[in-house]
């Protein structure tokens, strides 16, 4: 009997009416396959997966098919967005045995949990040199009846490698200092695609952790080989076809070089990162990003509203939350299999359908919209390419009816079938969608999306907090049993510290160092200063405690948890304060390895050691009695100009740490700007306070 109908899951729930009778990870699901002596058939997906949607589609919704699973195996259906503890040990598996990775991953395992046999997606029938789905089953069912001794033996053997790659960063005597993250970033831009901007090759995927690490490398430096390749990248993914060029927001990835064609999921760890890495590239205060930023029409600017729009219009939630992704499919036949890009995808003659002859032909020029397509049958995907002579890269010649044109074809688009929405409330990335809206709210003075944040942050303090423990996620406000892991409490601890510096609330920096006390206390390793496992100690224990340093298209748990912990040392008593940043240069001290020899995979970290290098720089703006922090015009240019990193807080003298002792200057509001333990005198201009903090153009 399936047994999905009650996930939490919709990734889950889309499986529920499957012949296959999937239960859910757990020890229920062991001990069947230890009754029945059978393995357990590990199947992990995530909802916004095309190629998921096509092996449900072709094998899990076949009766024959399924018949052969239930017959033969227990079979298990994870969600890597819920569970991100065991799809990262499988996938560990996975890629050892294959060399590659990916999902759909199917994983046989014994009825201990360890795996024997891995891969990714399987055809209902062979091809391309890959055997069929039915063909995999029988002969691992044939071979676990008849060899069961190998396989055993080769369990045990790819367990006990897992449990040793789980070791950690070693000590290193590498100082994570400029020296370093120099060395890191030249690593980096000899990895910059000179043609089309970016890193490598195809499929290239956004790089934002890494950019928002080598802009605030910009704004110590001024680096201007940096500089042109965080700007060349931001410009050219934000006119490329992996920019939502109607409605804003950006797809997981694209499948060439040039960015044109998406895989056109839409997810929101990516959106949080981008519009935190935009808002940031917008308002950066050096003198020569400011004017590459302004020749190139400065583009940042309206990605981040647009971005930020894409979050509040098409992801948040009832509840206040935000929604985990937009599928990469559209069901144009809703009993049939989902069409990739279907929502997405124009020719000419659908543009002079909606727009007439006129502007249809000029929006198919703007838009790079051709008759032979640039993508499956006949059809394009949206673009801004630079037109033969134009200079203004930022948009077209005619703004307003640049504008016109999108206004029609997003309400023409908004007509089509639509993809699905995955509804779940991820923590993690939730708290980067607090600290992107925010941020960016605070800097670019819109209230609403700091409103947006606060309301998003009360939701999950009030729905995934039990007992005092984080939980990962929930869906339509039932909130599901897998535990947060390190990066939910590094993400929604760093959120409230946002918030905290956005509204000068003093609550939110207490549920900050809540969070930031339970996850010392149940994610450090006792045997290593600085190094934390992605789960707790009192977790489900799996076949390995798992942990991943590098930073991938989420940072890793622990950079994460850098930041956090350098960012309360900023804010908090000297009491806590100490400690925090005692183990925030712990944390990075190990980092340095990554750094060193991998820095592509180490954005975020070298993200949070250019603010450590930095102080990192603290700016406390001690307002008079009764004066509106957003009207003060010292508070809008330390927000404005701060490198990223930065800990900007506004109030009145003795109202939170950052401000003990600090009072206004003759009745004015006075910034008080300290690098580290360093301090200048207190600053009552604007002006003088922008030409302080403009660290990359003053060197």
């Amino acid at each position: 009997m399936n047994r999905l109908g009650g996930a939490t899951s919709p990734y889950l729930r889309q499986h529920a009416s499957n012949p296959v009778d999937w239960r859910e990870w757990g020890p229920e699901a062991l001990a069947e396959a230890v009754s029945r002596d059978v393995p357990v058939l590990l199947s992990v997906g995530y909802a916004s997966c095309h190629w998921c949607h096509v092996m449900a589609h072709e094998s899990f919704e076949d009766p024959g098919t399924a018949g052969v699973m239930n017959a033969n195996f227990v079979c298990v259906k994870v969600d890597r967005e819920e569970r991100p503890d065991i799809d990262a040990i499988y996938m560990s598996a996975t890629v050892a045995m294959t060399g590659q990775g990916g999902w759909p991953m199917t994983c046989f395992l014994t009825p201990e949990g360890e795996p024997f046999y891995c891969g990714t997606y399987y055809p209902k029938t062979p091809r391309g040199g890959m055997p069929s789905f039915t063909q995999v089953l029988t002969a691992v069912a044939d071979t676990w009846r008849t060899r069961r001794a190998e396989v055993d033996e080769a369990a045990g053997q790819v367990a006990e490698a897992l449990r040793a790659q789980a070791d950690g960063l070693p000590d290193s005597d590498l100082a994570v200092g400029p020296e370093l993250l120099d060395h890191a970033v030249a690593a980096v831009l000899r990895d910059v695609d000179p043609r089309y901007a970016g890193f490598g090759g195809a499929p290239k995927f956004p790089p934002s952790a890494l950019l928002e690490g080598l802009l605030r490398h910009v704004e110590r430096t001024g680096d201007p080989v940096a500089r042109k390749a965080v700007l060349d990248t931001a410009v050219a993914m934000a006119r490329g076809g992996i920019y939502d060029q109607l409605r804003g927001g950006f797809a997981r990835y694209a499948v060439d070089a040039a960015w044109v064609v998406p895989h056109f999921e839409k997810m929101l760890y990516d959106n949080a990162q981008l519009l935190r890495g935009y808002a940031h590239l917008a308002r950066s205060g050096t003198r020569e990003l400011a004017a590459e930023r302004l020749s190139r029409g400065d583009l940042p600017l309206r990605v981040t509203a647009e971005t930020a729009a894409f979050l509040l219009d098409d992801l948040a939630t009832e509840q206040g939350g935000f929604a985990s992704g937009l599928d990469a499919d559209t069901h144009v036949d809703p009993s049939g299999p989902g069409v990739e890009g279907a929502t997405y995808v124009w020719t000419p003659e659908q543009l002079s359908e909606v727009l007439g002859p006129d502007d249809g032909a000029w929006a198919a020029e703007i838009f790079g919209v051709t008759a032979e397509g640039s993508f499956e049958h006949g059809t394009s995907v949206l673009t801004l390419p630079v037109p033969a002579g134009h200079t203004d890269v930022s948009g077209p010649v005619d703004p307003e009816r640049f504008d016109r044109v999108r206004q029609l074809l997003r309400r023409a688009r908004d007509e089509r079938p639509q993809p699905a929405r995955d509804d779940k409330v991820v923590t993690a990335w939730n708290g980067m969608a607090i600290t992107a809206l925010a941020e960016a709210g605070a800097a670019h003075a819109r209230p609403d999306w700091v409103d947006a944040a606060a309301r998003c942050a009360r939701m999950l303090l009030s729905e995934h907090v039990i007992d005092g423990r984080l939980r990962r996620a929930s869906l339509g406000g039932v909130t599901g049993a897998a535990p947060g892991i390190l990066e939910d409490y590094a993400w929604l601890a760093t959120g409230l510290l946002a918030l905290h510096q956005a509204t000068g609330e003093s609550g939110w920096l207490a549920r900050a160092q809540e969070l930031l006390d339970i996850a010392i206390a149940h994610f450090a390793d006792p045997a290593a200063a600085g190094a934390w496992f992605d789960t707790a100690d009192d977790a489900e224990s799996l076949i390995s405690r798992p942990r991943d340093p590098f930073d991938g298209a989420t940072p890793s748990g622990a950079s994460s948890f850098a930041e956090a912990l350098l960012t309360a040392s900023a804010l908090s008593a000297p009491d806590r304060a100490g400690r925090y940043r005692a183990l925030a240069e712990s944390t990075l001290s190990r980092s340095a390895v990554v750094l060193a020899r991998a820095p592509r995979s180490g954005g975020h970290w070298l993200a949070v050691a250019e603010a450590a290098v930095q102080g990192p720089l603290q700016i406390a703006v001690a307002l008079p009695e009764g004066a509106d922090p957003a009207a003060s015009e010292l508070l809008t240019a330390a927000r404005w100009s701060a490198p990223g990193g930065s800990v900007v807080l506004a109030g009145k003298q003795d109202s939170s740490p950052l401000l003990d002792s600090r009072p206004p200057v003759q009745a004015r509001p006075a910034a008080y700007v300290c690098r580290g333990s360093v301090c200048d005198l207190p600053v009552t201009d604007p002006q003088a306070l922008r030409s302080s903090l403009v660290l990359g153009a003053s060197t």
